[in-house]
């Protein structure tokens, strides 16, 4: 609260101390350099500082903190004047949030969404067009990457001259960071979505795969795993809707071009934005979620110019559906609660694909003229229109019985502090108590063998459920499903779920085992437990029979032994995640 309150003051101080000028030249650096150059950071901020002191509409917020020791900022237009956090929160408006410089090398949307405010402030039938809309812009998410800003990195780009970098202050890349949150940018990111708490967010990047004749595709979320009505609504008359109004604007759109080191004219499949992404991560609150992908080969100016419009078109659209969008994301919770499954694992269906009209260049592999070997080679000259498969249905593989809880052990503080900054609603167990739970302990995973954003992540991962009486602990922590957070406590809390906390390494201490035996000292309490257990001895016997590796191995063979035996340690592969149903 007293963050809250510190901002409101900071806002209207803001406001108040300074005169609005009205005569202050808001031409951008990208328009006075026809299109060719973007500003720095800090020349981001200064533009919206000045258009905060000189328009009531426009209000200006630092909100926590990020690698680079800067706080982040959020923009928000709102016809009715200047607003604070919690009016935000509030507000029955549209609401729509926009992210960008998650690649800084990608400033499109940096310098779209400059332009996009200002034109919005400085034009009276734009600000009445937009009364029921309230526009949130985060300028610069990434902002150590901004300040790490040279002309050399983005290798196969057309501009701008200058720009940031893909990583952060800390070399993560932010957009695999948003369900782990190793960053404090990720952290404050959740606190602006939560504030805000879009109908629709929109990411703002640039494409680095195949060459084609567009400027700009889009990435919608994947429209399955988004579910029920809600992902029919943004498949069936989302999508199609704003391409039929960049259409009337002459701006052609396509699916992004999911291919690498290929040529598209085979088709591809939807790229499938698990909630490591942005537009994934925004999904499990119900939020309609668009990423905005322009081609890297393209001019800058036309790039930046065909964002603008795109944003102009999901504003509108967003309008014009607002109060069914609110209808569909508001029902969203009732529709997973009811179907009492949810589902954690997807596979593209290929035999189900949707036929589009692809606007593409011939390419073939040519003699290099650098290397000794052949390359990929676009013919410019060569254009095409052809019709080709996108995949982009898919269907459940896996899914779960949603349990009316989950219950963490109170040590977990990682996972705890995750819970808090998405507003996941837990109890405390204020005294010792038992419940009668399902147990998961890992059967097996596997592990990639480089690292990966900090981590080495576990992936086709499978569990072994057991029902036991637990005891609990004072303090430990229950959380119910039957809350506006079941989607992001599913798919952290299921190991078997691909950005699960298990499988970004959060739980790794339970895969070691702390405890174990001397074999010579061992294998007297061996024999004599066999002795004791005449079924278990059998089952020993007849896995030696019938397992030639595990027979021709006595150091696995007593181990075997030493796992039937209460000496095991029960944490061993155990989650500290626990499910009432």
């Amino acid at each position: 609260m007293k963050k809250i309150i510190s901002l409101f003051i900071f806002t209207i101080l803001f406001s108040c101390n300074s005169k609005k000028d009205k005569n202050i030249d808001f031409t951008t650096l990208f328009e006075k350099s026809n299109g060719t150059e973007t500003p720095e950071y800090k020349d981001v901020i200064t533009f919206y500082e000045k258009l905060s002191q000189s328009y009531d509409e426009i209000s200006l917020f630092e909100i926590g903190e990020t690698d680079s020791g800067k706080p982040l900022h959020l923009i928000v237009f709102n016809s009715d004047g200047k607003t604070d956090l919690n009016s935000i929160k509030n507000s029955t408006k549209n609401k729509v949030l926009i992210n960008n410089g998650i690649h800084p090398g990608e400033s499109d949307g940096i310098d779209a969404s400059m332009l996009l405010l200002r034109n919005i402030v400085q034009n009276d039938s734009l600000k009445k067009l937009y009364t029921n809309s309230l526009l949130a812009v985060i300028p610069v998410y990434n902002i150590g990457g901004a300040l790490n800003r040279n002309s050399h990195t983005r290798a196969n780009q057309n501009g701008p001259k200058e720009y940031g970098f893909r990583g952060n202050a800390r070399n993560y890349d932010l957009n695999r960071d948003f369900i782990k949150q190793d960053t404090k940018n990720a952290a404050a990111f959740a606190e602006i979505f939560h504030t805000v708490d879009p109908d629709i967010f929109i990411d703002n990047h640039v494409s680095n795969g195949a060459d084609y004749q567009y400027a700009i595709t889009h990435l919608f979320t994947q429209h399955n795993k988004l579910g029920g009505k809600l992902g029919e609504f943004l498949e069936y008359k989302m999508r199609p809707g704003i391409e039929k109004s960049l259409a009337k604007k002459q701006i052609e759109i396509t699916p992004y071009v999911n291919i690498w080191g290929t040529t598209p004219e085979k088709g591809w499949s939807q790229f499938f934005d698990s909630p490591r992404y942005s537009t994934g991560y925004t999904t499990l609150f119900n939020t309609l979620g668009l990423m905005v992908e322009t081609h890297m080969l393209k001019p800058y100016k036309t790039r930046v110019e065909q964002t603008y419009e795109l944003l102009l078109s999901v504003i509108d659209f967003s309008q014009e559906n607002s109060t069914t969008i609110k209808e569909l994301r508001k029902n969203a919770l009732d529709n997973i609660l009811a179907r009492k499954t949810y589902p954690i694992k997807f596979n593209v269906d290929k035999d189900d694909p949707t036929k589009i009209n692809f606007k593409g260049f011939e390419g073939t592999n040519i003699q290099s003229k650098v290397t000794n070997g052949n390359r990929l080679f676009y013919d410019k000259n060569k254009p095409y229109t052809k019709e080709i498969n996108y995949n982009n249905n898919f269907n459940p593989t896996k899914e779960i019985i949603i349990p009316k809880a989950y219950i963490l052990k109170q040590g977990w503080y990682k996972i705890i502090d995750r819970l808090k900054n998405n507003n996941i609603e837990f109890i405390r167990f204020k005294s010792d108590t038992t419940f009668s739970v399902e147990i998961n302990h890992i059967d097996n995973y596997e592990t990639v063998k480089t690292p990966y954003e900090g981590h080495y992540l576990h992936y086709n991962t499978n569990i072994k459920k057991t029902k036991k009486e637990i005891h609990f602990k004072k303090g430990d922590i229950y959380i119910p499903t039957n809350q506006k957070g079941i989607r992001y406590i599913i798919e952290t809390l299921e190991p078997e779920a691909k950005d699960s906390f298990f499988n970004w390494n959060f739980f790794d201490t339970i895969l070691q085992q702390k405890e174990g035996y001397s074999a010579y000292v061992f294998e007297d309490i061996a024999e004599e437990f066999l002795k004791r257990n005449p079924l278990i001895k059998k089952q020993f016997k007849e896995k030696i029979v019938s397992d030639k590796e595990f027979a021709a191995n006595p150091q696995r063979q007593l181990y075997w032994v030493y796992k039937q035996t209460p000496h095991y340690e029960e944490a061993h592969m155990m989650l500290p995640t626990f499910k009432k149903h």
